[in-house]
């Protein structure tokens, strides 16, 4: 999981860097270790498998979105309201694998779009909100780290995300919604993202 690979990596480090190493602690990082790779196999086998509504001008497009995402680090989506971008592309995404290594994260400009959207995508999913979609907002955090492929949350949220997270590791995908908008909140995400890129280069941004 992407959340335990640098801890991991330091850890090794810090045990090389010793004379000597005890067996114990060798021993132990070998479990935390196996116990990663086992929950990335699990959420590999568990991952939800989206159907489309094909109605949505959006899912018209689904195959070239896709093919953007699979091959690029970065997209620009526009479309019309009502299109089907804010459901379906968090979808498209699960489609392609991603949300296995790391979350999908979900930006809304406001709270209460957070839990709309969060509910929407849970039901077309048919799960409950709370497990394979979450949502976080001020005071309220229903995402399972287990079970939750997809977070939504307002840009304040990831925002301040950033200073204990510096890297996002805990993301594999995030999706910036209503970025026209250009609020401060989405003017210092997209700076920091733009920072952050080169040094994540398995993260992909839309």
């Amino acid at each position: 999981m992407l959340a335990d690979q640098f801890p991991l990596r330091r850890r090794l480090q810090n045990l090389r860097k010793q004379a000597t190493s005890k067996p114990e602690q060798l021993i132990s990082l070998e479990r935390q270790i196996t116990a990663s790779v086992e929950r990335r196999t699990l959420r590999q086998q568990q991952l939800p498998k989206p159907e489309f509504d094909g109605d949505l001008p959006v899912i018209d497009r689904r195959e070239e979105i896709a093919k953007a995402i699979s091959d690029n680090q970065v997209i620009i989506l526009s479309g019309e309201t009502g299109s089907g971008k804010t459901t379906q592309l968090p979808k498209i995404c699960l489609e392609l694998g991603r949300g296995v290594t790391g979350l999908i994260g979900h930006t809304q400009p406001r709270r209460i779009a957070a839990r709309t959207v969060a509910t929407r995508i849970a039901e077309e999913l048919k799960s409950e909100l709370g497990d394979i979609v979450g949502y976080k907002v001020r005071f309220h955090d229903q995402v399972k780290a287990d079970r939750s492929y997809i977070k939504l949350m307002t840009d304040g949220i990831l925002l301040a995300e950033t200073q204990n997270d510096r890297f996002l590791n805990q993301y594999d995908t995030i999706i910036i919604d209503e970025a026209h908008e250009r609020s401060l909140n989405i003017d210092f995400l997209l700076g920091y993202l733009k920072q952050l890129l080169p040094k994540r280069p398995d993260l992909k941004v839309i």
